[in-house]
């Protein structure tokens, strides 16, 4: 019997332990019954009276049970930052953003939506997309293997095979293609003399 006793003095003393489930504390240790989602505290209960709830207003909201006199305030897609409104704001559900094309979700919600998104990664030059960026994930990028090169950092592209009348002049690089040559000036007086002597010899 001490116990009990003891037990409800301590009980007594910390407000709140007395409250059961969906029950708050008020300031002054009474136990009330808790508002439902979509609203909030108007007033306490009394012996008389039952909790006063009001509805949370547009543009703020409350999700679960509560003794709060303050619905929280609906989240904001911030398109600027590759966000955009996949569900709107209710009394009792909260915003739910979703990226944009050409960025990536860098923090998930409870809710499955996103919090803060980023823009996919370009590749540079000499480099080709391994992975196309997605709305949960990056770009992933990887080097131009050898004899290859890119320009717009998209694919890679081989290099150019120079002919024999076309000596390579510049050596190729993962940025740029080799750079072939024209034929000179002797080879073009030799076949400019080559060709009639062709020809005379067809007739004859």
């Amino acid at each position: 019997m001490l116990s009990t006793v003891f037990g409800c003095l301590a009980v007594f003393l910390t407000p709140g332990l007395c409250c059961q489930l969906k029950e708050y504390s008020t300031t002054d240790g009474q136990c009330c019954p808790m508002c439902h989602e979509g609203s909030v505290v108007r007033r306490d209960c009394t012996r008389q009276t039952g909790t006063r709830c009001i509805p949370c207003v547009n543009g703020t909201f409350m999700n679960e049970p509560n003794g709060l006199n303050k619905c929280n305030p609906c989240t904001s897609c911030d398109q600027g930052n590759g966000l955009f409104a996949k569900q709107g704001c209710t009394a009792a559900t909260d915003t739910v953003c979703h990226v944009v094309n050409g960025y990536f979700c860098k923090a998930f919600t409870d809710e499955s939506g996103c919090s803060s998104a980023e823009k996919h990664t370009q590749c540079g030059p000499g480099h080709r997309i391994k992975a196309p960026g997605t709305s949960r994930t990056d770009t992933v990028c990887e080097s131009c293997p050898s004899g290859y090169f890119s320009l717009d950092g998209v694919n890679c592209t081989v290099w150019t095979l120079c002919s024999k009348t076309q000596p390579k002049i510049k050596e190729g690089s993962r940025i740029r293609d080799v750079v072939c040559g024209t034929a000179s000036r002797q080879q073009y007086s030799y076949i400019a003399v080559i060709l009639p002597l062709l020809t005379l010899v067809i007739k004859g």
